[in-house]
């Protein structure tokens, strides 16, 4: 997919998702969320490239610009959405699918000080609520939706409907 393909498919899908968003330029212009996303692309080919110290560089420039910390090393995949960003944390070995929603003050992040994988991997049209901790090397199903403020350190399996406050194993 060509650049400018990519960035009207972020615009429409924040059209498709945001009853507020208005048109593309607007959206263009005033959504962290969004700006967020495009500079974590950017980022991420430095990384996967060898240029590290760079891609982290531009990654920390969007995190003072938007509020939303993505590591240059996520993975994540198309028609992906942050909406009122402040406060996203998303880790170095995530992995996020295609039509993926997030809210604000979500955190996709590792438990632990292990080498390799330790953050979550999110499945394809997933909705997490705001405030929502994701944590640890676990899977979320495709289709599922995670309720506010909830804790998820286990895995979901497919279309999983988690409207509870807290799901850890202790």
């Amino acid at each position: 997919m060509t650049l400018v393909k990519s960035l009207f498919e972020d615009l429409d899908n924040v059209i498709k998702r945001d009853p507020a968003a208005r048109n593309r330029l607007e959206i263009f212009l005033a959504y962290p969320g969004v700006h967020a996303i495009w500079g974590h692309r950017i980022s991420h080919r430095l990384w996967s490239n060898g240029h590290k110290l760079i891609a982290r560089i531009i990654s920390n420039l969007m995190r003072t610009f938007t509020g939303i910390e993505i590591h240059p090393g996520a993975k994540i995949g198309r028609r992906f959405f942050i909406d009122h960003g402040m406060g996203v944390v998303i880790g170095a070995t995530s992995v996020i699918g295609d039509d993926v929603l997030i809210y604000h003050d979500v955190t996709i992040g590792g438990t632990g000080t292990k080498r390799g994988k330790r953050h979550p991997t999110i499945g394809n049209d997933v909705i997490i609520g705001a405030g929502a901790r994701v944590l640890g090397d676990i899977s979320i199903g495709d289709g599922s939706r995670i309720s506010s403020n909830s804790i998820i350190t286990v895995d979901l399996p497919p279309r999983t409907i988690h409207d509870k406050a807290l799901s850890f194993d202790i």
